[in-house]
């Protein structure tokens, strides 16, 4: 829980960072809250058997590892003497906490019960953050006096937790809430701020902790959070825990009191008198053991039991460590009953991603030293083979790039200003290649001179194909016209009558095959006279001319006449079809 209405107070310091702004940092996460959280998001039985929390989990791992955020576990150790009776009402039970509130000073802490089902959550956490080369850092005793512990020794760059008493074991910078949805973004809260904006530093918030009431203090009935910051704020950061240690708490009555002169109602008076009482200010034989609580509260945040900065178990925390793909994918078959190919999909792009993130931040601190190397000659092998594609993702320039050395894994689509950072050659030689590509495309649209046989020999096959039907349609334009000149008549004055009785003139069954005459009409039932005097239409002359192949031989090719054009319409749709198709010839080959 932390500090009451802590969180309140500090609303207007609340900034929200996207999720990159942990690029590159390291964090301590407090097991415990994260876990608490996960597990609010649905506890119906069925979430808690697939494990809906651990999921949760592993996706939040994966988005940071994917950002180069280096993460440590804190998880809590024994529960402080002092937090007994909360742990007790908490608990709304007995059975975990044996000694009464009369031997508590006797108790310096009481041992988690390890066989709970939230000690079994956080153990499978701890699994799951070993298998992505997480360490776990147990606590001594509170999981965010610890975090405090190693980021004002500047030993991680923030705290993950929902206990807002982490600024009163010396936080500088903490993280309340992450989401993954929108890009992903953090709620961050900064202690400089803090100090800045509402004038509290860490005195001051120890001191709204003994008035507002946390983990080790039931605070002062009747007193609200403003009026709480208004006589913190009056008396100072300086000086207001040496007030406390001298006074206690009755200069918040003195305070009070001094807001209120002029009223002399028997009711104001009573109010005054049943503060008073609450304050436990109004009896001396409380006095002593009062102020001697409110030291132990004091003493507790600011000399919290904690790991060391240069203990053995910090440094062991702060190592880096490996991950383990074959370990990942056992724990995400067992507790999320998922195959391989599914836990790779899932965590080795962001692994990837990683370790570009750390190849450019060596290639930035070798830039920093003055040692500036190309990216063949760097000790360490580039991540990136070669980049395949431009991609766009969420309006996001990305690459899609191939990688080096990665089991199971070929290709992933990463930040295009990575890149650039991280290995700026890989973007030239994409470019080179693009424009090469490009460049034999468009020597594809033109016909290469190895090809031209083969299209004149294609032109060739059209060509005659064209001037077969023009033929054909110059040949049944002569007929018609041939046929327009004979006339079906009984007699004509210009020739003898020709005298079909004549047993002369009657053709031969058997010579029928020596005479032949042209069929007029669809009948032939009826007897005819054929003028075969009137002679037969000259035929038009042709110029041919000779059209010469690239291969040495010669093309036909026939001019056509107006007069032979001006016969048909279709004839002349072919003529012209002709000239435009002999012209695009001509345009190809020259």
């Amino acid at each position: 829980m932390g500090v009451k209405n802590l969180w309140d107070i500090l609303e207007s310091c609340k900034k929200t960072l996207p999720l990159h702004h942990l690029q590159n940092k390291r964090v301590c996460i407090d097991l415990s809250c994260w876990m608490v959280q996960l597990q609010n998001v649905s506890k119906s039985h069925s979430c808690i058997k697939q494990k809906v929390y651990l999921r949760g989990l592993f996706h939040r791992l994966r988005a940071l590892i994917a950002v180069n955020c280096t993460i440590v576990f804190v998880t809590d150790g024994s529960i402080p003497a002092i937090k007994l009776s909360t742990y007790r009402r908490r608990l709304n039970s007995g059975s975990e906490v044996t000694q009464d509130d009369r031997n508590l000073q006797n108790v310096t802490s009481l041992r988690r019960n390890m066989g709970s089902e939230f000690s079994c959550m956080i153990q499978e956490a701890k699994v799951l953050g070993m298998a992505l080369g997480i360490a776990c850092l147990d606590g001594i005793e509170e999981a965010e006096a610890q975090c405090a512990v190693l980021n004002s020794e500047l030993l991680c760059d923030g705290c993950f937790t929902s206990d807002s008493d982490v600024f009163l074991f010396g936080a500088r910078t903490v993280y309340r809430d992450i989401c993954l949805g929108d890009g992903g973004y953090v709620t961050c809260y900064e202690m400089t701020d803090i100090e800045r904006r509402l004038g509290f530093g860490r005195n001051s918030l120890i001191t709204l902790a003994l008035l507002l009431g946390c983990d080790y203090s039931q605070g002062v009935h009747g007193l609200g959070p403003e009026s709480a910051c208004q006589i913190v704020k009056s008396v100072g950061d300086n000086v207001v825990l040496q007030k406390v240690a001298s006074e206690g708490l009755s200069f918040v009555k003195k305070k009070r009191s001094s807001k209120k002169q002029g009223a002399v109602s028997k009711c104001n008076n009573n109010k005054e008198n049943s503060l008073d009482h609450d304050m436990n200010v109004n009896g001396s034989e409380h006095d002593s053991q009062r102020d001697d609580q409110h030291l132990q509260v004091i003493d507790a945040y600011l000399k919290p039991k904690c790991h060391s900065a240069d203990s053995d178990a910090v440094h062991r925390a702060l190592a880096q460590y490996p991950f383990q793909r074959a370990k990942l994918q056992q724990i995400c078959a067992q507790f999320f009953e998922w195959p391989l190919e599914k836990t790779d999909e899932y965590i080795l792009p962001k692994i990837a991603e990683r370790n570009l993130w750390r190849f450019c931040n060596l290639r930035s601190t070798s830039s920093d030293l003055g040692l500036k190397l190309p990216l063949h000659k760097i000790p360490v092998k580039c991540p990136v083979s070669k980049i395949s594609k431009h991609r766009k993702v969420q309006g996001r320039d990305c690459y899609e790039v191939s990688w080096e050395d990665l089991d199971g894994l070929k290709t992933s689509i990463v930040p295009a200003d990575l890149v650039e950072s991280a290995c700026p050659e890989k973007i030239v030689e994409f470019e080179e290649e693009r424009a090469e590509r490009k460049k034999q495309n468009q020597r594809k649209t033109r016909p290469k001179k190895s090809e031209k046989g083969s299209s004149v020999t294609e032109i060739d096959l059209k060509l005659q194909r064209l001037l077969l039907d023009i033929e054909l349609e110059s040949s049944s334009v002569r007929n018609a016209s041939f046929s327009s000149n004979v006339e079906i008549s009984e007699s004509r004055t210009a020739a003898p009558e020709v005298d079909l009785t004549n047993q002369d003139l009657r053709l031969d069954p058997k010579s029928s095959d020596d005479v032949s005459c042209n069929e007029v009409g669809p009948s032939t039932a009826k007897s005819e006279v054929i003028d075969l005097l009137s002679p037969s239409p000259p035929r038009q002359s042709r110029i041919v001319s000779k059209f010469p192949k690239s291969n040495g031989q010669c093309i036909d090719v026939i001019d056509l006449s107006e007069s032979e054009t001006d016969v048909s319409p279709e004839h002349e749709r072919k003529a012209r079809e002709l000239r435009l198709f002999l012209a695009s010839i001509r345009d190809e080959i020259s």
